[in-house]
Order: structure tokens, then C-alpha cells, then sequence
């Protein structure tokens, strides 16, 4: 047994590699995948191992531990909290079971994750290119605070694989970065584009899938080098913790893990354990998810009182074909524009009786924001619509409400 495993009375504790294999399915792989058949105290939940720091019987004990004699097979260093814990741990075996990544870490939030494999991997003077649709504080990070430690970022039109590749700077550019679906107008990446770009100039890939989750997308199988998620999210799916995640090759990885240690945006076992209990539920809530905001997308593009409706489910939308081919569902979150203005949309907004006004997504229940309010109130009408977001445009996160009900709900606020 390893030193920092919770003493149990269970036989050797070893993963089931039948079960892994045979674990396909997206709601199979939430539930069981990367997990131990026997678990300490012979629980079937992960256990909460709720320490900062673990001992040692003596000192031989420890040299043993540190020259790993005392270590399992794909296991890490744990003798204090912020090397690793194994209920995170056991997080991250299932984060990288359900995104076919060999490996996965665990952060403190989804933009720590992003900085955190930024900051970690590029050297001063390096190059990223992303696509302009990417998270608004992404971009931020990277055309601010990585401007400042001597990096450079282009930002290249969404859909444009040309100019993406145009932007490449030999020996000097390391990754390309995009979302996909994207925020707020489900712009979907072409991730084999990318991804041979990728290869074809030796650049490194990252795709943000938060809007995804592993269940409608898997960039790594399309050869992406790096996939990440706000597990705040669909991961969790109850809007109640912070986490993100990074899911690549073993080694990469590592290397991140230990990076981790020195700049130390962690989460903590709590927050590990109640991301694994929404995650089990994940392939259930995302069908169910994919189902209703295709409905509510139907509804809404036929409604006489919507300008324009935005989700990838959609004939009508620029990427309906490429997320036809890569995508194995829709995902839960519908763009429109409602016919009027800043002050009419907020009151159709305050019509609805179901969403919560909120920002955020991907949980159980329905959320609706108006981004000109939510996340641009500090700009003027003219510098949001030189980003792209008008007064008329409303984001909504569907939730696992009976659809009917969501679908009458609209109804009565449009009329």
C-alpha cells in the first residue's frame, strides 16, 4: 500500500483494466471511468481525504517513498497537499478517461487552468495565436498580462485557417488556441484544421471545450494537443464549486502537475470530491440538455419576435456543417437576438418565470443573461458592438427542466 492512502481493509487496491476498455459510453465513462474497483474502506465513493500534509513512520520510510519504492503504478507525489491529494487524484484519472487524454490536473478554476499551462509552457518572447471568439478572459490574459512578461498574441478571425496559418511565426509562434463552441455565438472550431496545423508547423493546440463537455466533443482524438474545461460547468453541473482542467499526453501533463506545485492553484478535496459526484450524472444531463436547447433553438428561429438565433444545431448557423461531422450533440446553450432593444430585451428577460438571471452555465438549472449587462455593463452601446455584443443579444444556459415547460415559459415572455 502507499504511504499516503487511507489505511483499508479492502485487498490491494488496483484499477480494472477490463472495465476500463469495455467503459465506452459517455455516461459509462462519467461513472466509472479512470476509477478503482476498491476503493479505501471498501467505500464505493471516492473518499474525502481532507489533509495538507501526510507522514512518515521513519526515515527509511521516507527515502523509500522518495526514490519511489513505495509508489503505484502511474501514480504521484502526495506527501503534501499541494503536490497532490488522492481524491483529486482520482478526479483526474476520470477527467482523462472521459476525454480520451491520457492524463489529466486538476486547478483551482477553469482560468487557472488556462494561465497556469500558459505561464508554464511558453518562455519570454514566445508566440500565441487565437481565434477572436475565445473567452474574453483569455484574450485578456494574453493580450495583458502576457504582453507584459514579453509574449506576443494575434488574434485571428474565427474560421479562418488561412490567416491562422499566416500568422505563424517559425520558431517563434507555440501555440494555436480556440474554443469551440465558442462564447457567446457558438462559433465551432474545425479542430483537424488545427490540429494539422498544429503538426505541420510544430506548434502546440489547446482548445477550451467548456461548452462542449466530453460528451458532444474529445478534441484529442482529432489530434489536439491539449484540451481544457471549466469544470464549474457541465463537469460539476450544480453551480456550486470552482475547478478547472487540463487533459493531454502523460508527460505533458507531468510537467504541469509539477508546475502546479510551484504556482499552486489547487483545488482542494471538498471541491474534488463534489466535482466527482457531478460528473457521474454528467452524460445524463448533457443528453438531456442537448435535447431541449435544440428544441428552444427551433422555437425561437420561428418566432416572429427573434431577430436571430445562434446554435450550432441549426441549418441557419455559419458552422452547422463541421459540427454535424465532430460533434456528437449540440450542447445546452442558445444565442439569440430578441427584436427591439437594450430596454425590451431586459424586460422579456424579466418576463421569463423559469431562468435564474445569472451568469455562468452548464448546471441544472436554466440560466439567462443579457451579456450587454452581464459582462459589458462598464462599456458604452458602440464599444460592445465593436466586440461583437448587441443590446438585443441574450445568452441562455438551458438547465434539466422538463422542456414543455421551458418551451410554454418563452411563450408567454415573447408575446
Amino acid at each position: 500500500m502507499k504511504l499516503n492512502e487511507v489505511p483499508t481493509q479492502a485487498t490491494e487496491v488496483k484499477t480494472d483494466v477490463k472495465l476500463a476498455e469495455a467503459a465506452r459510453g459517455n455516461s459509462t465513462r462519467a461513472v466509472h471511468g479512470g476509477a478503482k474497483r476498491r476503493k479505501a474502506f471498501n467505500a464505493l465513493n471516492t473518499p474525502i481525504v481532507q489533509t495538507a500534509t501526510y507522514t512518515f513512520g521513519d526515515t527509511q520510510e521516507l527515502i523509500d517513498y522518495m526514490e519511489r519504492k513505495t509508489w503505484g503504478d502511474g501514480e504521484d507525489r502526495e506527501e503534501y497537499g499541494r503536490y497532490g491529494n488522492p481524491t483529486v487524484s482520482a478526479v483526474e484519472r476520470k477527467l482523462a478517461a472521459l476525454d480520451s487524454g491520457e492524463d489529466a490536473v486538476l486547478y483551482a478554476s477553469g482560468m487557472a487552468a488556462v494561465t497556469s499551462l500558459l505561464l508554464s509552457v511558453l518562455p519570454t518572447g514566445a508566440h500565441i495565436i487565437m481565434t477572436d471568439d475565445c473567452y474574453r478572459r483569455t484574450r485578456q490574459f494574453a493580450l495583458t498580462f502576457l504582453k507584459r512578461l514579453g509574449i506576443e498574441t494575434s488574434v485571428v478571425p474565427m474560421g479562418d485557417y488561412a490567416a491562422m496559418e499566416a500568422a505563424i511565426i517559425p520558431k517563434k509562434t507555440r501555440f494555436l488556441i480556440s474554443e469551440s463552441p465558442t462564447n457567446p455565438y457558438l462559433r465551432i472550431a474545425d479542430l483537424q484544421a488545427i490540429a494539422d496545423l498544429g503538426k505541420r508547423h510544430k506548434v502546440l493546440t489547446m482548445i477550451d471545450s467548456t461548452f462542449a463537455t466530453p460528451v458532444n466533443q474529445r478534441p484529442l482524438e482529432w489530434g489536439i494537443d491539449f484540451v481544457i474545461h471549466s469544470a464549474t460547468k457541465y463537469l460539476s453541473g450544480h453551480n456550486d464549486l470552482l475547478a478547472g482542467v487540463v487533459v493531454g499526453k502523460a508527460d505533458r501533463i507531468k510537467a504541469l502537475r509539477d508546475a502546479r506545485g510551484v504556482l499552486g492553484a489547487i483545488v482542494d478535496p471538498q471541491n474534488a470530491y463534489l466535482l466527482d459526484r457531478g460528473i457521474k450524472t454528467l452524460g445524463v444531463r448533457v443528453e438531456q440538455q442537448n435535447r431541449t436547447a435544440l428544441e428552444v433553438a427551433r422555437f425561437l428561429e420561428s418566432h416572429p419576435a427573434i431577430e436571430r438565433v445562434w446554435y450550432p444545431g441549426l441549418e441557419s448557423h455559419p458552422d452547422h456543417e463541421i459540427a454535424c461531422q465532430q460533434m456528437g450533440g449540440f450542447g445546452g446553450v442558445v444565442t439569440f437576438e430578441v427584436r427591439g432593444d437594450l430596454k425590451s430585451t431586459s424586460e422579456f428577460i424579466d418576463r421569463l418565470k423559469i431562468p435564474y438571471i445569472a451568469p455562468s452555465l452548464g448546471g441544472v438549472e436554466s440560466l439567462i443573461e443579457q451579456p450587454a449587462l452581464m459582462s459589458y455593463y462598464e462599456k458604452t452601446t458602440e464599444e460592445r458592438l465593436a466586440l461583437g455584443m448587441k443590446d438585443n443579444l441574450v445568452r441562455f444556459a438551458i438547465g434539466i427542466e422538463d422542456t414543455t415547460d421551458i418551451l410554454d415559459d418563452l411563450d408567454q415572455a415573447l408575446c
